[in-house]
């Protein structure tokens, strides 16, 4: 097993998870003390790399695309010290961060994981319920419903209407950004039916934020929700299969089809087309039989 200890935090990996355990130290961000341990499987990882630099050095965890709710919803938007993915490492413990890399990269290697995204959330987010006052309201998730409600600093004109409930089923798309400059940050939940784009100061869906400290919290609400979600990369639904009996009619009789104006090698393909849609398992066994009879009878 390999593993890193620093005020930051510790990670360890065992060859199929890297634990990572934020650090108890006054200076590790609100966000990753908050959401607490992380178990990432390695079908998760793209890569890992360490950066030397004079004072300490950065390991680094890349994920795959898709595989985590945080990750999807703040777009790389969180910054070095918020990222539960990234461990400042002290020069003397150099060693043993390159250490823990080549241990990583090797099981990479070995288990043939590909760096391409994934179309399933292999991290499950932050727990529930959870809860977080910021900016100019509070923001609880149970899994089900969404409740915003507001306080003094909110703008009559959101506020007057009360506290709102969302059901999960009506969400389209969640945004988090961050404050930037003069620029608020908010976090928005695209509802189904609303009209508009409002700004998150006025908008009774979104909670406007100011740049203070608790604001990035309202991320770890965003990824719970998103990990509810339909995962944005899962393929389309195929088209449903079609019916044993239209499986077996044959296509329209050619001109010199013969006495009964049959082809007989149309039958034949569409014979070894059955067998094939059957081996894939996309016919049962009783569809099979059903249209295999049909077109012997027609032969």
């Amino acid at each position: 097993m390999a593993e890193i200890i620093q005020k930051d935090g510790t990670w360890t990996f065992d060859g199929d998870t890297v634990r990572i355990v934020p650090g108890s130290d006054k200076g590790v961000s609100l966000l990753r003390r908050t959401l607490g341990e992380l178990a990432v499987p390695l079908a998760a990882l793209a890569g890992i790399s360490f950066e030397p630099g004079r004072k300490s050095g950065r390991l680094r965890l890349k994920l795959r695309g898709g595989a985590d709710p945080l990750l999807q919803v703040t777009g790389g938007t969180l910054d070095g010290g918020a990222d539960p993915y990234q461990l400042t490492v002290e020069n003397d413990r150099t060693g043993v961060a390159e250490y823990f890399v080549d241990a990583v990269r090797n099981a990479l290697l070995l288990e043939q994981i590909p760096a391409d995204p994934v179309d399933a959330y292999l991290l499950p987010g932050p727990d529930l319920p959870i809860t977080v006052s910021a900016g100019d309201g509070t923001v609880s998730f149970d899994g089900e419903q969404i409740r915003l409600s507001w306080n003094w600093k909110t703008e009559e004109s959101k506020s007057s209407g009360g506290a709102r409930t969302i059901l999960l089923m009506d969400v389209e798309a969640v945004e988090w950004r961050p404050s930037a400059g003069l620029e608020n940050g908010y976090l928005r939940f695209s509802v189904t039916r609303a009209s508009g784009a409002t700004p998150p100061k006025y908008d009774p869906h979104a909670v406007d934020l100011w740049g203070f400290r608790k604001d990035v919290l309202m991320a770890l609400v965003a990824a719970a929700v998103v990990a509810r979600l339909p995962h944005p990369y899962a393929p389309e639904p195929g088209p449903a299969p079609a019916p044993a009996a239209a499986l077996a009619a044959p296509p329209a009789a050619a001109p010199d089809g013969g006495e009964s104006g049959v082809d007989h090698d149309a039958l034949l393909r569409r014979l070894r087309e059955l067998g094939e849609l059957h081996q894939a398992g996309i016919l049962t066994a009783e569809e099979f039989s059903t249209a295999k009879q049909a077109i012997l009878r027609r032969m």
